[in-house]
């Protein structure tokens, strides 16, 4: 009694009470006297000579006739008759040793044939259950399980042998690394021979964090596997984690994988059903705008079963309760819209409409034990071989995850239905309870792209040093990040929440820590590859200023001149040696006495105009007349400006009240909105901390946990000053959840965007809590936005069930009226909520009216109660681009490239890339000794919806990685100087003319150029 009471009180589901609401559900009470209750089920159950079973329970035992049929005697009995194919009605008697207790009429229906493919697998958790490197042992250890169990099982039926499917391939490239050659070549062989299964995802991502170039690389062990042991990868596995983006189908089907199984794991935080859900059938086929198809099969409650489908109805525990819930489960599924109904799993929800399932093939997933990071078991293959010997159907068959695909795309492929777009993720909030580490990731990112096209440039091949920096940031994006009880600090098991995020973290600083290393060596490769280029000038020293971006641009640069190059006591100009012009530039000077544990010289910053994509323009440091111009210090009114914006700071409100856009004449601020901009916006909720999985007990219907909203306030002025480059304004405010809010606010000379940043010094709580920076715009609806491996918008399809209340977006959102196109972006902080801001519990209501040109950046949160950290502090950083354009042909941030139509909406995806651009690509500096050509440029396009990512190296080729903008398909000319040969999928022909080449990039995708340069 007790046990049962504390179950209720937590709203915790429990195995014995998911089964018995099963049972109620699926069977029909016919008789009912005196207390006695009989209940009767007619399931999907065939035996081999052609007969179908009724089954029938009662509250004591009974013995149970189907007058003319069959009897049995018991509690829970199983009684046969004929195959039917109509509706037969059929007298059931129910005696005891008295006589006939009571009677009734019972319908017995045609039933389906199934076939169910018994999946076995280990959900990976890197962490949550065990620290980290605790559990990639125990998957190890796993491996050699799997393998002696398949070797031990090898003469058993072929369709209940033991099969394991590897659900993370990073432990399977671990155990052939470590294991000796004789079992390395067993494994091979059971792979070869579909035994044994590595599925296409080293580990559960949380995609939405990845970069585009990320999620690719993190599929390349593929090609090595079928090269060195001779196995295909066929399909991939996504566990847990309720969504994925877009980019994951272009990225699987370039790895040449076409099949998905996902797990979704709702856990009561999210309402897919809510969404559109119930129109999502399982399995369906999934369709990036490229055209690439994934068939996908996912488990579809409305809590979400998740990987834990088949152990619930007994296939990890015995074949008698396999035998009671299996059929019952099939017979749910085919009358029922879900399985279980509301309440079953602990927490209350709708039960929402939806048709029954409709195939007669089930994947169904299992563990070895009911728990993540289970082991193999010999006890789903024994339960397959024991029900095969009694029933012709449901067939079992142990297998392997492509078997499921391969039946279904054979016999069933032109009835799926095709979902297109992203799916956005119901989990991806919890990216915002790291921020600090996950800010770090996002600019290792961008600086992994810039390193790699720089080495390459210069002659080096980094890419094993760039693969694996970015194995460490997909690590990191691993969708485990923290301990089942967070808070705990214990050693071991599931409360060792403190151990597990030290490693987990230190992991994001590691990865940027390499990207930064990569970039530094890159660039003095860079430079001196330039210099071996160049002959002596009668330059002090000269800056090669690179441009990563694809197109033109004129931007900031920063760079540090050593005193060992020129004295800091000497005056330098700097001159743009394409034009003889001198350069307006501040020093910010790095004296000993100061500093000296760093490199002594000066920093200089300059705006040099259009530098060439994916180029470089010289800039010459020569002797100058006087020392350069301090800053001026300009009054403390809170008003900056260049030739594009003014910029308006209100102290006594604490936000920017006017960005005026001197071009469109414009306004960009909507003044009447509930926040004001760039205003510091702290939620607290009235939830407690330190309960597991409490987010999935609470619904919010309103504003009622909404425990307190607080904005910055006491806003101060710190700094006001114009440089040569530019003016900026720094204020400090205080808010609650915070130390201090320091808020930088930049325009540049000549550079028509406006950079914030925001410093929080984050105070430790584990009270509910979430802080945001609202934008409020003045323009209309946001029209489109950056998605990893896409782009999304208000019309573009996603597939049913996806999170709408918040998006996951990569850098940048566009907005867009009749007039104006306006570019929001943002370096560190992925989430935002648009138009107002939501509760974090289900079902999500606004707590605000909703505001179309607003866009509410989620900086970070701490509303989860299990697997990420419960609380977050420390200094941490947050920056953003905003810029704009008046909607014509030709626009200043529209790339001027002769013959480029303008089409509906493309101009807001060209100046989101380009408003990002100065965020995630900004300026390098090179130091070079001679002076090599005043520029050059390594790499270009002729679309202006084309972007290069990077350049990279295979042996002796180059490699040039694409991506388009554009929502349908386009044919670009890419040019690489001293072009011999090339080739790729994505080639139109390998032709090449005058250092050109021709390629052709579907709508959204990617595409990858070898090039073969002289």
């Amino acid at each position: 009694m007790t046990s049962r009471l504390l179950q209720r009180s937590l709203g915790s589901p429990d195995y014995d009470g998911i089964r018995q609401a099963l049972r109620d559900d699926t069977s029909t009470p016919v008789i009912s006297v005196r207390g006695l209750e009989v209940r009767v089920s007619v399931l999907p159950l065939f035996t081999h000579d052609g007969r179908q079973a009724v089954r029938v329970s009662s509250t004591e035992p009974l013995t149970h006739v189907l007058v003319g049929v069959d009897s049995a005697s018991g509690s829970d009995v199983t009684l046969l008759v004929p195959e039917v194919q109509a509706p037969r009605v059929l007298t059931l008697e129910c005696r005891d040793d008295a006589g006939v207790v009571g009677s009734a009429q019972v319908t017995v229906t045609p039933q389906r044939k199934w076939s169910v493919f018994v999946v076995h697998h280990s959900h990976l958790d890197i962490g949550y259950t065990d620290p980290q490197g605790t559990v990639l042992r125990h998957h190890l250890d796993y491996l050699d399980a799997a393998l002696r169990l398949a070797e031990e099982t090898a003469s058993w039926p072929d369709d209940a042998k033991f099969r394991w499917s590897v659900e993370s391939s990073m432990p399977a490239l671990k155990w052939l690394d470590a294991r000796p050659a004789d079992m390395v070549e067993s494994f091979a062989r059971k792979a070869r021979e579909g035994v044994i299964e590595v599925t296409a995802l080293p580990f559960q991502l949380h995609t939405e964090a990845c970069s585009t170039e990320e999620l690719h690389r993190q599929l390349r062990f593929i090609a090595q596997l079928k090269e060195r042991y001779g196995f295909a990868t066929k399909s991939a596995m996504h566990t847990d984690v309720p969504g994925a983006v877009v980019g994951l189908v272009d990225a699987l089907n370039a790895a040449g994988v076409r099949y998905l199984a996902a797990a979704h794991n709702w856990a009561g935080r999210s309402v897919p059903y809510l969404h559109g859900g119930d129109k999502l059938t399982r399995p369906f086929r999934w369709r990036a705008p490229s055209g690439n198809e994934l068939i996908v099969w996912f488990t579809d409650t409305p809590h979400g079963m998740a990987y834990m489908e088949g152990n619930t109805v007994g296939l990890t525990d015995s074949y008698e309760l396999a035998d009671d819930l299996l059929p019952r489960y099939l017979s749910a599924l085919a009358t029922r819209g879900y399985p279980y109904g509301p309440g079953t799993f602990g927490w209350q929800g709708p039960d929402a409409p939806k048709e029954p399932y409709e195939l007669d093939v089930l994947h169904l997933r299992v563990q070895g034990a009911h728990a993540d990071n289970a082991g193999p078991s010999i006890v789903p293959a024994t339960i397959a071989r024991r029900w095969n010997e009694k029933w012709a159907y449901p067939r079992l068959r142990s297998a392997v995850n492509s078997d499921f695909f391969e039946h279904v795309e054979e016999r069933y492929h032109d009835r799926l239905a095709v979902h297109e777009g992203d799916w956005t993720d119901w989990w991806a909030d919890g990216l915002g309870s790291g921020a600090r580490p996950l800010g770090y990731v996002r600019r290792a990112q961008s600086a992994l792209r810039v390193a790699e096209t720089l080495h390459t440039i210069a002659g080096v091949d980094a890419t094993e040093k760039i693969d694996a920096a970015y194995d460490k940031v997909a690590l990191f994006n691993e969708h485990t990040w923290g301990a089942a009880n967070p808070w705990e600090d214990a050693e071991e098991a599931g409360d060792s929440g403190g151990l597990q995020w030290t490693r987990k973290s230190s992991g994001a600083y590691d990865a940027q820590d390499d990207a930064a290393d990569l970039l530094h060596a890159a660039t003095r490769r860079f430079a001196a590859a330039l210099s071996e280029a160049g002959t002596e000038g009668g330059a002090l020293a000269s800056f090669a200023v690179f441009n990563p971006g694809t197109w033109a641009r004129t931007d900031v640069v920063r760079a540090f001149l050593p005193r060992d190059v020129v004295g800091i006591d000497v005056p330098i100009a700097l001159v743009d040696s394409r034009t003889g012009e001198t350069l307006a530039h501040h020093e910010e000077f790095v004296h000993p006495e100061d500093w000296p544990t760093r490199p002594i010289g000066r920093h200089v910053q300059a705006v040099v105009p259009d530098v060439p994509g994916f180029g470089y323009a010289r800039v010459d440091v020569v002797p100058g007349e006087t020392q350069a111009p301090e800053p001026v210090e300009l009054d403390l009114s809170g008003v900056i400006e260049n030739e594009f914006y003014r910029v308006a700071y209100d102290v006594r409100e604490g936000y920017i009240s006017s960005i005026f856009d001197k071009r469109a004449g414009r306004e960009l601020v909507n003044g009447d909105a509930a926040a004001g901009f760039g205003q510091y916006v702290y939620d607290q909720y009235a939830t407690a901390p330190h309960f597991n999985h409490l987010s999935g007990h609470v619904g919010a219907h309103d504003r009622t946990l909404l425990g307190d909203r607080a904005i910055g306030r006491g806003a101060t002025i710190t700094k006001a000053q114009r440089t040569a480059v530019g003016e900026k304004l720094v204020v400090e405010l205080h808010g609650k959840g915070v130390d201090w809010i320091r808020t930088t606010i930049e325009l540049h000379s000549g550079v028509p965007r406006l950079d914030l940043t925001y410093q929080l010094a984050k105070q430790g709580t584990p009270a509910k809590e979430a802080v945001f920076l609202a934008f409020p715009f003045a323009t209309g609806p946001a029209s489109a936005w950056e998605l990893t491996g896409g782009v999304g918008g208000p019309d573009v399809p996603r597939v049913p069930g996806s999170a709408e209340y918040m998006l996951p977006i990569r850098h940048w959102i566009a907005f867009e009226d009749p007039e104006l196109t306006v570019a929001w972006a943002t370096l560190e902080a992925p989430l935002v909520q648009l138009g107002t801001i939501h509760m974090p519990y289900a079902p999500f209501p606004p707590t605000l009216d909703q505001e179309d040109g607003t866009v509410y950046s989620w900086a970070l949160n701490n509303i989860w109660d299990t697997n990420f950290p419960a609380q977050q502090q420390g200094e941490t950083t947050f920056r953003y681009a905003v810029t704009s354009t008046l909607n014509v042909a030709g626009s200043a941030t529209t790339p001027n490239v002769a013959g480029a139509a303008t089409v509906a909406g493309a101009q807001g995806r060209r100046l989101g890339a380009a408003a990002a651009s100065g965020l995630t690509e900004p300026f390098v500096g090179a130091l070079i000794t001679d002076s090599p050509d005043v520029t050059e440029t390594y790499a270009s396009v002729d679309h202006p919806d084309v972007l290069i990512t990077s350049i990279g190296r295979s042996g002796d080729e180059r490699v040039v990685r694409l991506q388009s903008l554009a929502a349908e398909p386009v044919e670009v000319s890419l040019r690489l100087p001293g072009l011999r040969a090339a080739r790729g999928l994505d080639v139109v022909d390998e032709t090449v003319v005058d250092e050109t080449v021709k390629v052709r990039l579907p709508a959204c995708g990617v595409a990858a150029v070898w090039g073969t340069c002289s």
